[in-house]
């Protein structure tokens, strides 16, 4: 499976949804690290790129 490219102000859908019931995340930060924002309550979280191919 070839790794996914994602760009900034993206909008992408991960497995498990955020506590606050949205599933919905926007890029707003990439890099070495990856930040992305919820769509529902605008929470965000950095995850490192290694890790976000899975998500």
């Amino acid at each position: 499976m070839e790794p996914k490219e994602y760009g900034l102000n993206d909008v992408v859908e991960m497995k498990k949804a955020h506590p606050c019931g949205a599933n919905r995340w926007k890029i707003i930060r990439l890099g070495m690290d990856i930040r992305i924002k919820c769509e529902g309550c605008s929470h965000s979280v950095m995850i490192p790129r290694k890790d976000s191919a899975g998500k």
